[in-house]
Order: structure tokens, then C-alpha cells, then sequence
């Protein structure tokens, strides 16, 4: 039996780092994955390869460049998935490659298989050619992320009826789509596929979606997709989803039935536990086979950690990758600060959303005085430029101490700009030093300096009258 110092189990980003980690520390570590999902789930079906469709989506559609050229401005006209399945699978294998490469750069082994836990410190790991080998780990990470939930009532079919993994292997642009679920992964298809000219209905239980965000930037995205023809069915519930020879039915329960040639379920996820039978290794999982862990990332079983998607929020690639490498530094005994709570969001909708610390509504539930400066790219000559009229630039600033407390933004390179505000967050910066930054012309992220003045002119005006001697405190 090979013994480790350390044992990852799943190769994504939050494994990959783990393992590097340990690697860097002078440690000896091993990676466990299935041969054919090398960099987990986040290289192979979800993150790169639905960012790279969209990127397929917005050059060949010429989405971006309408306001420019006109709205029939299309770089082709008949979009097929073969049109996009190529630079898929190119920008999919590079970074398998990537991968594979940083292993072996680092003396990570990588042993390809199923793992299951036989006891706290035993892994067998089943080979795709039915052979098997035990491993011992004296450090164990469990990185196995998530697949989609799947509902037992919907008969997933792969091409007419799909989850979240499935809609990349569709074979046609479908005419009409209804999507399951308004959450994250919801309507970034529902956009991409309403820019390839796909009538999308988005039915969601809740009132609204992605309600983490700023109910402004909301706003902004539902006008955006509704002029891509997409309809939301909000606080509706799918009843049940009837597959028929001409395409799909959809019925709710308040009885509104949506005909569809392809119906995407996207109900969340779950961890991937099952197949791991972490329950002979004394560590409990949840019934969507998600694991509880404490701020070093250690399970119940203090010698195994777990990170990334499958114990939950926020289930981003960039926050996994950084919970792999703190827990891989924890078990190693190696010094390793405090995760900060200034992590950065991205939604890669059409158009994308990011935002870092905290909205509107969450400060004024909190009773913290702020003012609000707006920055919109129609106002910049970067934002005429790029034919991108309704992007924006929300900052948040404490009414008192002046320090940024949320960035939000909307548009262009979204996912991009945030970067900045984070980085003035973390430093305790404020909002005179957005205010005295000279940034480059023309660019985007001069929209910090124009929402900096817009909070910092509304901040004096309000000073103004209570110097003027024209504010006048009302009777108790």
C-alpha cells in the first residue's frame, strides 16, 4: 500500500491547488480522479467550457457590436453548436493539458480512478479497467465538487430534456427553451441561448432572481434579457415535464402549460458523496451529499479537510481554489491568514454581473448610513467605444467614515472591474482615493473616479445645508 502525506481526492481547482500546496511544502502528495475528468467538473462542463460558449455566443451572434453596426449586425447567420463545439473543445483540452502539466511539474502522482473511503485513512481507488489499489493518506482532502440535482420526477434524456451538464452535448440550437431555475447557472444559459436567437422561458419559484445581488443591477438584467425576448415565469413551480414527438410540455402548478423544444433543469446541485462512502470514514454528509467543515476547512475527522463546491456557498471556482491551498497549509502546519469576507462575485450572463462586498439592502437592514455614487458607460468615452450604452458602476460608501462598503457592476468586462474596488476595500481604502486617482482615458475603470465624485458631490451637498445653518432638527 502507498502511503501519502497528503490524498486529494478530485482534481479540481480546490484539489489541484491542495495538492500543489502540499507539493511546494516538500510534502509527498497524490491527486485521485476519474482519467476522464481531469481538472473536475469546473474544466470539463461547467466553468471554462459554458464562459467559452459564451464567448462563441457574443463574437459569432455580434451582440456587442449592434449598438455600433445595427441590430441585423451578425457575424454569421445560421449558428450551429458545431460552430462553437470546436473552440470548446480546444479551449477545454488546453486546459486539461494545463493541468496534467502542473502535477507533474510539482511530482504530484496522479492516479486515475474512483476513490472510497474503507476507513479514516484508507482510499481504494477503482481503475476504469476494473483493477483496484489501496492508498493511505496521513493528510486527506476531499475536493470531489458537485454534479446537478436531478429531480427523480423529470426523465433527463440528454438532448430534449437536460440538466446543467447535458445542454453543452445538445446537438442543435433549439427554437424555444424553457429554463428551470433562476439561480446563477439558470440564466447564464437562458442569456446565452436568447443571444443565439432561442425563445427562452426562465420559471423560477422565488419572487426574483439571484436575489444576493443589487436589486438595481437586477433590474438592469431582466430589461436586457426581455429585449432578447426572454419571459420569467417568477413564484412558479414546474408540476411536471411531459416529453411528446414534437418537444416538450411544461406544466405549472398554477396551470399555465410552455411548449418547448428543449427544457433545461437547473435546480441546483448536489456534493458528489455518494460514490465516496465517507460515512467508513466517520465523516457525516447532508442528504444533497454536501460536508460540513470549520474555518480551516476540517471535517468532523480532524486529518480530513474538504473544500470547494461540495461544502456549498459560494461553490465558485476562485474562492475553491483558495480553500484548497489554506487547507493544504493548515494540515501542514504552515502559517495561513484569515479568508476575508471581500470575495468577489461573477455572473457571466449577458450582459455580466460582479459585485464585492456589501448591497444596498443589507446596509440598510443593518441601519449603516451610506451614499451611492453611479457611474454609467454611456457617460465614458471607452463605454461609446465599445457600443455598450446600459453598463454601470454602482459604489457604496459609509456616509461617515468615507470607506467603500460595495461595488456593483454591470456591463463590459464586469468580472474585471470589480478587481479594482476589491482592492481599495482590502486596503481600507476610501472613497477620496478614487476621488484623487488619475486612471487611464479612455478606459472602463475610469468609472470609479465618475461614481467617486457622484457620491463624494451628494456627501457635500448634505454637508452644505447643515453648515448653511438651513437644516432645522424636528421636534421630539
Amino acid at each position: 500500500m502507498d502511503t501519502f502525506d497528503l490524498v486529494v481526492i478530485g482534481s479540481g481547482p480546490a484539489g489541484q491547488k491542495a495538492a500543489i500546496a502540499a507539493a511546494k511544502l516538500g510534502h509527498r502528495a497524490a491527486v485521485v480522479d476519474r482519467g476522464h475528468m481531469m481538472g473536475g467538473v469546473c474544466i470539463n462542463t461547467g466553468t471554462i467550457p459554458s464562459k467559452t460558449l459564451r464567448e462563441a455566443v457574443l463574437y459569432l451572434t455580434g451582440l456587442s457590436q449592434r449598438e455600433l453596426y445595427g441590430e441585423a449586425y451578425r457575424v454569421k447567420d445560421e449558428i450551429t453548436i458545431g460552430d462553437v463545439a470546436a473552440r470548446i473543445a480546444h479551449v477545454v483540452n488546453r486546459e486539461v493539458d494545463v493541468v496534467r502539466n502542473q502535477l507533474t511539474r510539482n511530482h504530484v502522482s496522479v492516479l486515475p480512478g474512483t476513490a472510497r473511503f474503507t476507513d479514516p485513512h484508507t482510499i481504494r481507488v477503482q481503475a476504469g479497467d476494473g483493477t483496484s489499489r489501496l492508498i493511505r493518506g496521513e493528510k486527506i482532502v476531499i475536493a470531489v465538487g458537485t454534479k446537478p440535482a436531478r429531480p427523480g420526477s423529470v426523465d433527463f434524456d440528454g438532448e430534449t430534456i437536460v440538466d446543467s451538464d447535458q445542454i453543452l452535448n445538445i446537438q442543435r440550437v433549439p427554437a424555444s427553451m424553457v429554463v428551470v431555475g433562476a439561480g446563477v447557472i439558470g440564466i447564464e444559459y437562458a442569456s446565452m441561448f436568447a443571444a443565439l436567437g432561442t425563445k427562452v422561458t426562465v420559471v423560477e419559484s422565488r419572487s426574483t432572481m439571484l436575489p444576493f445581488c443589487d436589486d438595481e443591477v437586477i433590474e438592469a438584467l431582466k430589461y436586457q434579457l426581455r429585449s432578447l425576448a426572454v419571459t420569467f415565469r417568477f413564484s412558479e413551480t414546474v408540476a411536471e415535464v411531459q416529453k411528446h414527438p414534437a418537444g416538450t410540455l411544461t406544466i405549472l402548478e398554477s396551470g399555465k402549460k410552455i411548449p418547448a423544444d428543449t427544457v433545461l433543469y437547473s435546480a441546483g446541485r448536489q456534493g458528489v458523496t455518494d460514490e465516496l462512502h465517507v460515512q467508513a470514514a466517520g465523516v457525516p454528509a447532508s442528504n444533497r451529499g454536501k460536508v460540513e467543515v470549520n474555518e480551516n476547512f476540517q471535517t468532523e475527522v480532524a486529518h480530513i479537510y474538504a473544500v470547494g463546491d461540495v461544502i456549498g456557498f459560494p461553490a465558485l471556482a476562485a474562492t475553491a481554489m483558495e480553500q484548497g491551498r489554506r487547507a493544504a497549509y493548515h494540515a501542514f502546519d504552515e502559517p495561513v491568514g484569515k479568508l476575508g469576507d471581500l470575495q468577489p462575485i461573477g455572473i457571466y450572463s449577458i450582459p455580466e454581473i460582479s459585485f464585492v462586498g456589501r448591497t444596498e439592502t443589507q446596509l440598510t437592514a443593518a441601519r449603516v448610513p451610506f451614499e451611492v455614487g453611479v457611474a454609467r458607460y454611456r457617460e465614458l468615452a471607452r463605454g461609446a467605444i465599445l457600443g455598450d450604452s446600459y453598463g454601470m458602476l454602482k459604489i457604496l460608501v459609509h456616509a461617515e467614515s468615507r470607506e467603500l462598503l460595495g461595488v456593483h457592476v454591470f456591463g463590459t468586462n464586469a468580472t474585471e472591474l470589480v478587481h479594482i474596488g476589491q482592492t481599495v476595500m482590502g486596503c481600507g481604502g476610501t472613497v477620496d482615493y478614487l476621488v484623487d486617482t488619475v486612471f487611464n482615458y479612455p478606459t472602463l475603470a475610469e468609472s470609479y473616479k465618475v461614481a467617486a465624485l457622484d457620491a463624494v458631490n451628494k456627501m457635500r451637498a448634505i454637508a452644505k445645508v447643515t453648515q448653511t445653518g438651513l437644516y432645522r432638527p424636528l421636534p421630539e
